[in-house]
């Protein structure tokens, strides 16, 4: 858990969204060739809300390949953070269209809440025996306040035993 860039946290959740890892790490790479800038030793950073807020949606869609939708996501999203003092509220995140509640979810646990869960997450109700969202976090009143903890637990076992995603 944790991170230490929430503003990439967020955008490439919302790139990785509803595709495969592979697909969301190419996303996450044509992003950052096309809009960020230079690193040491010839690396490239990842770019910064107001250069993705800059950025018209038609124009996220063609360079970096993504639906018409998602590029609306990320650029709502960068205007958000670039207008914010801080990390956007959850109020906050979940006003822009294409952020739902999974996605606030699984921010949470990524930028450190131990008590964060994200009971819709479908590979974890399969690891808890393909139980409903209200039944997954019906259990996870146990597991407080490390919920976080369980759900990481739950999602490596997950991967490690080749349940299905």
């Amino acid at each position: 858990m944790g991170t230490t860039d929430r503003f990439q946290t967020a955008v490439t959740t919302v790139l990785g969204q509803q595709v495969s890892l592979a697909a969301g790490r190419t996303f996450s790479g044509r992003l950052v060739a096309a809009y960020g800038t230079e690193g040491p030793g010839g690396l490239r950073c990842f770019p910064g809300p107001a250069a993705l807020a800059d950025a018209h949606p038609e124009e996220l869609r063609a360079t970096v390949g993504l639906t018409s939708a998602r590029a609306r996501t990320v650029s709502a999203l960068a205007s958000l953070w670039a207008g914010s003092a801080g990390t956007p509220s959850r109020e906050e995140l979940l006003t822009v269209a294409g952020i739902g509640r999974w996605t606030v979810d699984y921010l949470a646990v990524r930028y450190g809440d131990r008590d964060a869960f994200t009971p819709g997450d479908l590979v974890l109700r399969r690891a808890l025996g393909g139980v409903s969202a209200r039944e997954a976090e019906k259990r996870s009143e146990a597991w407080r306040p490390y919920r976080a903890y369980a759900l990481m637990h739950l999602w490596t076992e997950a991967a490690y035993t080749g349940a299905k995603h």
